[in-house]
Parts: structure tokens; sequence; C-alpha cells
């Protein structure tokens, strides 16, 4: 799918990457190189990443696996055949970048362990990305987004700020962010192979990126919660609800001034009765914004932010998500189209962004063994009929 001439002109045209990740810590972390203009061939096991599964399938490709496997190749290898394990030997002898994101033990038991893997290319760049880390007391453990979100403290504080029931949250942050700090560690070594000539191993627990990437944890760590700001609110306005990212003090003060509202309290009235009475009084202001013209000339007025809130499926129309194209619809396979979303970067003088559809099991076997190894089709044929290449011959049959 992508090739040197494809991805001219972007950032990473010229880096080759071996993803054996699966699901989304890994993957996305390897779309997003693709989406730089990397090689990134997918190094999928004969069952198929369990993301296949998932979503609205479309030419044999589920939405999950499309969207975070989009632009990249793909080879299929049985890696428990002795050949399978040197064909993935011989792939990372040529490759930049390996990302996989199994648990710590299971890359060295199929004697693709960091030490092997150097053994045959000192230039390697290699991302390990698993819950809990290499070589802790608790690097045994499994480990998905929901986990984490649960041991870094986030469903506790949602739950309490809330005031609802311990649930996860609706996106998976634990995967995502372990993904772009991966990033940032593998652009920063491929950095440090300019200077130094050698590549090295990148340690990533998701629990690690999480609590990193956590703002609010120190007013837990520091017990000083009440020094925080309240916060951000949604209010039911004419138009539909609006979250407005300002405490309800402040908020209450600058719509007094503003607009006249008039204060239904006296100062010997309960707190708590004057806070019910201002919140009233604040909800039947924003009822009166009957257009979202109106709620936005309100809110410029008292320099206040605010957001729309949106269903998901309706990003599509958010006007600045469609005036940068961050959603794009491309070729579904099937004479059709499916949106896929975009990296977010805006470069000045490069190329970015997604180069084509996600690949078939083992769709690209013989022609990375062709660009990267100068193997023969016959050769190719040959690693397929021993059972160390797979594909999906459905799928494959019917693109034929």
């Amino acid at each position: 799918m992508t090739d040197s001439q494809s991805a001219a002109g972007y950032p990473l045209a010229h880096l080759k990457v071996l993803d054996f990740s699966r699901v989304l810590a890994g993957p996305f972390a390897g779309r997003l190189l693709c989406d730089l203009g990397a090689d990134v061939v997918k190094v999928e096991p004969p069952d198929g990443d369990v993301t296949r599964l998932w979503g609205r399938v479309v030419a044999h490709l589920p939405g999950f696996y499309h969207q975070q496997n989009a632009g990249k190749r793909d080879i299929c290898i049985d890696l428990r055949t002795d050949g399978g394990r040197q064909l993935a030997i011989d792939l990372a002898a040529k490759a930049d970048i390996l990302i996989e994101n199994f648990r710590p033990d299971v890359m060295p038991r199929l004697g693709l362990g960091y030490e092997a893997l150097r053994a045959v290319n000192p230039r390697l760049v290699v991302l390990s990305i698993s819950g809990f880390g290499q070589g802790g007391p608790e690097s045994h453990r499994p480990a998905y987004a929901p986990i984490i979100h649960a041991e870094a403290g986030l469903l506790a504080r949602q739950a309490r700020r809330g005031r609802i029931p311990y649930r996860d949250l609706p996106l998976s942050v634990a995967d995502t962010n372990a993904s772009l700090h991966g990033l940032v560690g593998l652009l920063a070594a491929i950095i440090a192979r300019q200077q130094t000539g050698v590549g090295q191993h990148i340690d990533l627990a998701m629990i690690d990126a999480t609590v990193a990437t956590d703002d609010q944890l120190h007013y837990d760590l520091e017990d000083s919660e009440a020094t925080a700001p309240l916060t951000s609110e949604t209010w039911e306005s004419g138009a539909g609800w609006i979250l407005v990212s300002a405490d309800f003090r402040y908020l209450w003060r600058i719509l007094v001034n503003e607009f006249d509202l008039i204060d239904p309290t006296h100062k010997t009235m309960p707190l708590a009765e004057k806070i019910r009475l201002r919140r009233e009084c604040m909800q039947a202001f924003f009822a009166g914004l009957e257009s979202w013209e109106a709620v936005e000339a309100a809110m410029a007025r008292v320099n206040i932010a605010w957001g729309r809130v949106r269903e998901p499926a309706d990003l599509p129309e958010q006007p600045t998500l469609a005036n940068r194209g961050l959603i794009r619809s491309m070729d579904d396979r099937a004479g059709g189209q499916r949106p896929v979303v975009q990296a977010p970067w805006r470069f000045s003088n490069a190329k970015h962004g997604v180069r084509g559809p996600a690949p078939h099991r083992g769709e690209h076997n013989a022609a990375v063994l062709a660009d990267w190894l100068g193997r023969t089709a016959t050769e190719a044929e040959a690693l397929t009929a021993a059972g160390i290449l797979l594909h999906d011959e459905a799928a494959l049959g019917e693109q034929s």
C-alpha cells in the first residue's frame, strides 16, 4: 500500500517500521508513524488482531481495525514456526523501528527479545508498551486501558467529582496516552541514533504514561483539591446544551454585571438557598438564548469560553473539523467511502495524513518480502505452502 513514491514529501518517508502490536496502544503509534510517511508493516498472527471483530464491517474490514491500521501494509506470519521466527528476524534486520505491546515475557519467548533483535540490527529502535512495564512487580499482569484507568485513580476521581458510581471512561485514554508518549520516545531515539549510530529499547508502561499526563494528580497528592477552580458546568440553552468554562461564582457575577440579572437572594438567606435560587436564575437566562447565534453573542460579550455539547456522530459537521478536513472520506474497498480520522498536525513544509485504507490479513506478504528482503514471488509462495506465511483468502479473493 505505502511505498517510497507515495510517501515522498512526508517527514518519515525513509523509515521502515515493523508493527507487531495489536488492539490500540501500539497500533495507534504505528498509524501515526504511517501518517508521517513511514513504511509501516503490520505483522499479524494467524488468528488476526482482535479488533477485526469490532465495528462496522465493509469489505471485510471492521471500523475499529480500519481506523488504527489505515495506510499500513500487512504480513501474516506464524511465529510459532521456526521459519516464521527466522523471517521475523530477517525483517527486523532491515527495520528502523519495531513496536510491540505484548506482556514482557512474550517476545523473548518467541526468540524476538531485544537482545536477539539487537544482535542482528544494532541500529534498531524497539518500543515495548505494556500495562506495568518491564521487570517490575506487576509486569506479569495483562492490561487493557480500563485496568489502567482504575489503577491510576481516574475512575475514583471521576466518581467523586461527578457523584456517580465507579464506571470506565468513554475512551481509551491509557492506550492513546501510551501511543503518544511512545511516539515521542521513538522520534527522540531516532534523533539519538543519528548521533550515536545505535538504537535502543524503550520500555513504556501504560500506567506511567497515564499518570505522567494527569494534570489533576497534584491536587490528590497534596490533598489540595479545595484550592482547585470549580469544574466547568453544562447548561441548557434555548438552542441546546452547552458547556461553559467558568466556575459558577465568577459566571454569576459577570452575568449580573453585563446582563442586569436580578439577584433573587438576600444577605440573611442560607447559602444553599442562595445557590439554588441563583442557579434557577442563571438557567432561565440560558434558556432565553433561543439560537446558537444568541449563545455565541452572549458568550462573546462576556468573553467566556463555551462549547456546544455535540453527539459524536455529528462531528463531521463541527465547523473547525470540517474546515481542517480532520475526518476524511476515503475508499472503503467496496466501491464506496468510509470516514477515517486524520492525524492532527499541520506542517508548513511537509505532507502528512492517511495514505490508504487498512490492509487485509497477509495482503502484502509477497510485496513486503520483495521490498524489504529482495525475495521472489516463488520464495513467498514456498513460505505460504509451508504454513509460515498466511493470508485471508476470502477477503483477498474478493479484491482480486
